[in-house]
């Protein structure tokens, strides 16, 4: 069976799709089969970032180490069930259309609520939500009292998370292990950056995640996406002499893949 990695988060703007985009390409690059789904059915930037990828590698002559992307099937309502969701009839052919032949499915939820990205949680063997380094994004995991800052309880993408790892225990599948990426870090706000890795450390222990670093805030994660390529790719496209900044966001991707722990994978990319 494919290891499920479901990147989830409900607020846009966390590098959620740039995060997705470097951990499946870097699990190629590991010599790993991957799948991807991309469930954002209106914007599809993970789509459209690996559709980058292919078009360059074609205009270019160069070989780049790109995943299996899987379309979700459209399902006949006459198919289906008595009271089945045609959501999850589409994404359960999905899944078991990549899952024979590929180690790793790699799925990117769309920034908001929406079915598929329910089911999508309770798929999960791994959870990744980038979060940005900020109160604003803190809030989707938790309410915190204004003026002690103190935490009051979980918010509604916690809540779904629990209810996903419910159905999970119900059917009998291993836990989900949930990592909360803090991801599009700034340079400076030092006493910010400080108050966020206390807050996540206090709430992780209550509500069941592992914190870990995601990527700093850097121009090339933006100037890479018109042409579908990563932080891993660039010197397959000529550009040897890396600076200080690209080695910097490089070893970010490198730690990254380490702290995902995915069975089976040695970070030799």
């Amino acid at each position: 069976m494919a290891h499920i990695i479901v990147f989830g988060n409900e607020k846009g703007g966390s590098g959620k799709s740039t995060t997705c985009m470097h951990t499946a390409t870097a699990l190629v690059r590991n010599g790993l089969n991957v799948g991807v789904l991309d469930l954002d059915l209106r914007q599809r930037t993970f789509t459209r970032y690996l559709e980058n990828r292919v078009d360059y590698g074609a205009r270019h002559g160069v070989t780049l180490p790109t995943p299996e992307v899987m379309g979700l099937p459209k399902v006949d309502r006459a198919d289906l069930a008595e009271g089945e969701n045609p959501f999850d009839k589409s994404l359960s052919m999905a899944v078991a259309g990549l899952e024979e032949k590929v180690d790793f499915i790699v799925i990117d939820c769309p920034g908001s609520h929406t079915r598929l990205s329910q089911v999508a949680h309770s798929l999960a063997d791994t959870l990744v939500t980038p979060l940005n380094d900020s109160f604003v994004d803190f809030d989707l995991l938790a309410r915190i009292d204004p003026d002690t800052g103190k935490i009051m309880g979980p918010s509604v993408y916690s809540e779904m998370v629990w209810h996903a790892r419910q159905l999970r225990a119900k059917a009998g599948l291993k836990p989900i292990d949930w990592i909360v990426l803090r991801n599009r870090l700034g340079a400076q706000e030092m006493h910010n950056k400080r108050k966020m890795g206390q807050a996540l450390e206090d709430l992780s222990k209550r509500i069941g995640f592992r914190v870990a670093p995601g990527f700093t805030e850097r121009v090339i994660f933006r100037e890479l996406f018109p042409r579908g390529m990563t932080l891993l790719d660039l010197k397959d496209i000529g550009i040897a002499n890396l600076n200080l900044s690209n080695v910097a966001a490089r070893q970010e991707v490198r730690d990254l893949i380490r702290s995902l722990n995915l069975p089976g994978v040695d970070v030799v990319i």
